[in-house]
């Protein structure tokens, strides 16, 4: 019986998947470990690997197309095995059940996955697919990412993937080709700040929402809760540095990094907005609430570091150094409380976004001077005893990177939400029973 290969599930909520190119033709030989295709999302190309040795028969989706998840896009079959008609593939698993419907995945807007008529086989080139014809330059989401923040035309880069397609280490390249030999690094503690990202979406008469991520994060973080905000309200997030579009840099401590974000914040056109952030980024939100009360309506604090000296150094270490997805996989899967919320294919996004060596050295070296010897080096509650305006923690139980019970520091005037079964990420676990907290905030 040959070998299936099936759309991989990104994350629990995930319900279909759409192939950005394939790499591998009809009739392929194969082996393990080979890059058989890309999955396309908001956040990079995940690249899926073989998991067996062998050929490459019946495949069932062409590139752009999409189907529901764990369903089955190819056979491979071992050398020598007959290649008959296609095996009858299983229907694919229902994506688990969730409390409440969660507005920002494509289920509240497609129908479900086993509704939809089953596709016919679709042929492929056995050669690379030719490019788009109307202009349009072909590249990876993390490519084009990458050339933003470095302010590099797509244009003038040479792709060398399928397709011709612009992969990051193409975008890597040119940049080095470009930059001057004494190049200083994009940012200096001694310098003015440099520009953050901020991505600002969604829009109406409601206060504007701005939101910090946490660390190694970036603002796709806040997808499922964005999304759904983002019907009646301006929704900023705001990327810290080295860290998804905004550029790296050296960080000399805590007062050095809120100087950043104050820098970022003050740029966002709002006179008034309610304040959201998220470990690291909860501990930089509430040091802007306090030094810009006037500006900030209320204060929701998700998981916030900054309440007591415990973290879990072993874990943001083990993140900074790992290279690959094999290393990185169990360190990210301790930010949730169930393991399993957080999928193989996630984690080599996120594994994918870090291949720049610059990166990673820019992160370790924020993560010492923020985490030094594994405990937190900023200690952020007197702020939060000085806070006038409506203040709210949010905490999982489960939490394994910081204590849930530094939440207990709160003063007797903050609310505090704490979730029993739900880890480090409370936003991303749980977001059908954060996003009502914060939809009711005027």
């Amino acid at each position: 019986m040959p070998n299936q290969v099936t759309m991989p599930r990104l994350d629990k909520d995930m319900e279909e998947g759409r192939i950005a190119t394939w790499h591998r033709a009809e009739g392929d030989e194969i082996t393990k470990g080979d890059v058989l295709f890309e999955i396309e999302t908001d956040k990079a190309a995940v690249e899926v690997e073989a998991e067996h040795d062998g050929h490459l028969h019946h495949i069932a989706l062409a590139s752009g197309e999409s189907a529901p998840v764990e369903s089955v896009v190819a056979w491979i079959y071992a050398a020598g095995e007959k290649v008959g008609p296609p095996p009858e593939a299983p229907a694919p698993a229902p994506a688990p059940p969730s409390a409440a419907p969660d507005e920002s995945t494509p289920s509240a807007q497609d129908p479900a996955p086993q509704d939809r008529a089953p596709r016919e086989a679709a042929p492929l080139a056995a050669g690379p697919a030719a490019g788009p014809s109307d202009g349009r330059v072909l590249a990876t989401p993390v490519a084009r990412a990458e050339a933003g923040a470095r302010g590099l035309s797509l244009r003038d880069i040479t792709g060398t993937g399928p397709a011709a397609r612009i992969q990051k280490s193409d975008v890597l390249a040119a940049a080095d080709a470009s930059a001057p030999a004494s190049a200083a690094p994009p940012l200096q503690p001694e310098n003015p700040p440099g520009p953050l990202s901020v991505l600002s979406t969604g829009g109406g008469d409601r206060l504007p929402m701005v939101m910090i991520h946490g660390f190694l994060a970036d603002a796709s973080g806040w997808e499922k809760l964005a999304r759904p905000l983002g019907r009646d309200r301006a929704v900023h997030r705001i990327e810290l540095p080295c860290h998804g579009r905004s550029p790296l840099g050296r960080i000399a401590d805590f007062a050095d990094l809120v100087r950043y974000l104050r820098h970022a914040f003050d740029s966002i056109d709002t006179e008034r907005c309610h304040l959201v952030g998220h470990s690291l980024g909860a501990a930089l939100a509430l040091a802007l609430a306090d030094t810009r009360p006037r500006r900030i309506a209320s204060l929701t604090l998700i998981a916030p570091a900054g309440l007591g000296p415990e973290i879990n150094g072993d874990a943001i270490s083990g993140m900074c150094r790992a290279t690959r997805a094999d290393s990185l996989g169990p360190w990210m899967k301790l930010l949730t409380a169930d393991p399993d919320a957080i999928g193989w294919s996630y984690v080599q996004a996120a594994a994918a976004g870090r291949r720049d060596p610059a990166l990673r050295a820019a992160q370790s070296a924020l993560a010492d001077a923020l985490f030094p010897d594994g405990v937190q080096a900023f200690d952020m509650r007197a702020a939060l005893e000085r806070l006038d305006m409506p203040t709210r923690i949010i905490w999982g139980r489960e939490d394994r990177m910081i204590p849930w019970r530094h939440a207990l520091h709160a003063p007797g005037h903050v609310a505090l939400n704490l979730f029993r079964g739900v880890g480090h990420m409370p936003h991303y676990e749980i977001p059908e029973r954060i996003e009502p907290l914060l939809a009711q905030l005027p």
